[in-house]
Formats: C-alpha cells, structure tokens, sequence
C-alpha cells in the first residue's frame, strides 16, 4: 500500500521507520488482520442476541442491592418518568433563546428553589455534572473568595470524590491537606481541625451524612473554628428533609448530588450536581442561574441570568469552563419533587432513618458482625465491620442473590475489614432478613 507524503512526514517525525510501530504497544495475541465484520443479523436475530446478553445483568429490580456510597435505589412515580420524556425537555440543550424556552426555564427555576428551601441557601444554580465536580468547583471558588493556596478535607468523604477535588486543584496549584475523622463518631475531629487552620487556608470541605452515612453534630463549632474561611458541606438532599439544613449555620458553600430526586441508577450514572452559596458569593459562583422577571408586557417571564461560563463570557472573567450541565435531571428533579411534597419528603426520608436502623440492628445480632461500627446518628447507610473478609463475603452474598454493600478495605485501611451497607425505603423487611440469613450462611 502506497504511504502518502503526509504519512511520511508524520512517520519522520515521530521517528519511526513503518506505521506498524504506531501499534507496537498493542499486544500481538489481540491484533487482528483487518476487522472482523461478522454479516448482518436480522431484527428477531438481534433482538434475541441483545436479550441474552442483557440477561447476565442482575439490576436491583431482580434482587436486594445494598450497594451506595453516593448513588442510591429510590423509588420514582411514573409521572416522572413520563414528564422527562416530552419532547420539549428531553430534546433541549442550553435555552438560549429565553422567548422559546419559557417551560424548561420554569423547571429549572423550580429546581433552583426547591434546592435552596432544602439547604436553606440563597443561591443555587442549575447545574454541575455531580457532587464531584461541584466540589472541585467548590475548592477554587474558596481560592476566589480568600485566595489561600490550601484547602482542608474530611478524610470521611468517597476517594473517589477527593480524586476529583485533586485534579480541580492541581491546575490551581491548590495544596488539599486531609482533616482527620473521630475514631468513635465517624464526625469530623475538631482538634486535628484546629491544628491544620493555618495561614493560607482558604476552607474546609465535610459533609452531613459524610461517606459513612454519619449525620455530623459539631457544625456550628466548626463553623466557629473556621471564622472568615469558607465552610464547605457536602450533603444528601434527601436527609435535609430530616436534619438540620446548612444554611442555618451559615455555610459558605452547599454541595451534594440531587440524583435521589427522579433518577434511577443507571450503571452508575448520569448524576445531577446541586451547587448552592450565599447570596454575597453569587459573582465567584460557577455555573449559570436561572431567573424570575417580567416581559415588556408584565408578564412573569424566565431568563439565564448571571452566566459565568466562558462561552458566554471574557475567558478572564469566567469562574468556570463547564459548558453543560444535567438540565434533563434537573427536570426530573423539580417534577419529582413537586408530586411527593414536603409531607411525602419527610415520610420517604423517615422510612429511609427506619430502615437503616433496623438493618443496623438485625446485622450487629449476627455473631462477628457490629453494625454501625461508629456511634452517633446515621441516615440510611452505615459502615459494618467485622473479622472476617468482606471481599469473600460479597462473593457469597451474590451467590446467594443479594448485592452487599461497598467493601472499604481498600479506602479505609484504617478500618480493617468493613463494609458500607446502604438501605431505602424500596427495601422491604423481608429483603433485610434475605441479607442476614445470607450472611450467616456465607460468614
């Protein structure tokens, strides 16, 4: 085959002699001659291949999953579901043109306002990808707001999530520095706090629930210790239908992911990031906020207002180069919402606390199991520990048709052998006593 001049000036560049050598690294055993097309399969044919493959998928449907750490199983009315699906949500993009987008305008407003109720702040915008982008996000607008080139985190909060903060920062060169949980309580340890609130600290970043659905008690001395830093709190939207809500002991910034709210679980994903600050941060905020106003005939009217994305603004000036968000979820969200109410709120939210303390109860009767490992209050998830091997455990969990919880050898090696059981109000006592005899079967 003849190499273009292109190609053979790429090739010098590169320094190579043939253009196998760009493959090189491809081991030989998987390389194929050519590819390997097989022919055309009919519309029954493919139906019944797809339905095999789709088989071997277990989703929490066909069994008990007792899996969270930040994505949960919550039960969605079909109305949401129904909602989402119009055309006019689920094919928009960024409503740029406010006279044609007036119905999602309103739904993202609506979003904006329940998020704000919920963690009593003045401003939330609509939206970020998830919780972790909103708290890397969250990292460089407390470097805008106190300009300190380090940020303190709770070590109680997903590695995963702290990956993210970790890329955020290191373009900012933005020191992040880990603040110490409490052996006992699972909360954030005040002391180790103190010590590490140095000069240069912008803020500190925990969370209520934390990682380990542990519902932190200290916020107002934490905010003391703090001062004129900015108080960071990761929550669960879900459990301010319960506890007290961070606004109200003036919190800085309020993170957390709305995915509880009218999105199913989805492999993992999408997720639906909430970013909420006080109203005199609003110009270091990322994002964009949708607003109320009137047209020129008086008219109540929705509009993008306070676009501080690049695309819409001097580079210089930007607080953010995310130039999308997750405003379908954040429709499902407003309808979700909207159907079940402040009342049914609060009652989903006190199923979820009942369940999980039940759950706690019946695991921590089965000899060499304790659960909660920590004291204090917890939401719906809790760590369990145990002597024994929570990777084989797992192994015979799902032998057994039940999906345990998040084995936490790895990211807490602190903890010895734990794992991080969640539970909602989509499971049933009957499933509860499915995980406590399969565990005493496995253990």
């Amino acid at each position: 085959m003849a190499i273009s001049e292109c190609s053979l000036d790429m090739m010098r560049s590169l320094r190579i002699k043939s253009v196998e050598e760009l493959f090189r690294d491809i081991p030989k055993e998987v390389r194929t001659d050519g590819l390997r097309i097989p022919d055309g399969l009919s519309e029954l044919e493919l139906r019944r291949h797809l339905e095999s493959m789709m088989a071997v998928n277990k989703p929490a449907s066909s069994q008990p999953t007792f899996l969270g750490a930040g994505v949960y199983h919550h039960f969605i009315p079909a109305a949401v579901k129904a909602i989402v699906s119009r055309s006019e949500f689920i094919t928009s993009y960024t409503p740029y043109q406010p006279e044609i987008s007036q119905g999602m305008l309103q739904s993202l407003f609506e979003y904006q306002s329940f998020m704000a109720e919920l963690t009593a702040m003045d401003v939330v915008n609509s939206s970020m990808y998830d919780a972790s982008t909103a708290l890397g996000e969250a990292v460089l607008m407390s470097y805008r707001l106190n300009s300190g080139q380090t940020f303190l985190l709770s070590r109680a909060i997903s590695p995963e999530k702290k990956a993210v903060a970790e890329t955020y920062a290191r373009g900012a060169n933005i020191k992040l520095v880990e603040v110490a949980y409490d052996k006992t309580t699972g909360m954030v340890d005040l002391q180790d706090l103190k010590s590490k609130l140095a000069d240069g600290v912008s803020g500190f970043y925990f969370e209520s629930p934390n990682f380990f659905g542990s519902i932190e008690s200290q916020a107002q001395e934490i905010r003391t210790l703090l001062g004129d830093r900015t108080m960071v709190v990761g929550v669960n939207p879900l459990a301010l239908a319960l506890i007290r809500p961070p606004g109200d002991y003036s919190a800085d910034i309020v993170i957390g992911d709305a995915q509880v709210f009218g999105t199913p679980l989805n492999l993992g994903g999408p997720m639906i990031g909430i970013f909420a600050c006080r109203s005199e941060h609003v110009r270091k905020m990322p994002g964009r906020i949708i607003g109320m106003t009137v047209d020129l005939e008086g008219r109540r009217s929705y509009c993008m207002t306070l676009q501080t994305r690049e695309q819409h603004i001097r580079r210089s000036k930007a607080t953010s180069n995310i130039c999308t968000n997750e405003a379908l979820l954040a429709v499902a969200a407003a309808a979700h919402l909207a159907l079940i109410g402040r009342t049914g709120l609060r009652q989903i939210a006190a199923k979820n606390l009942e369940n999980a303390h039940s759950l706690a109860a019946k695991l921590s009767a089965i000899p060499g199991f304790r659960a909660p490992h920590f004291k204090g209050t917890h939401f719906n998830e809790f760590v369990m520990s145990s002597h024994m091997d929570f990777r084989r455990l797992h192994e015979g969990l799902l032998k057994k048709g039940v999906h345990g919880g998040l084995v936490l050898d790895d990211m807490f090696p602190e903890l010895g052998h734990a794992s991080l059981i969640a539970t909602t109000e989509m499971h049933t006592p009957g499933d509860h006593d499915r995980l406590v005899k399969a565990l005493e079967a496995v253990r």
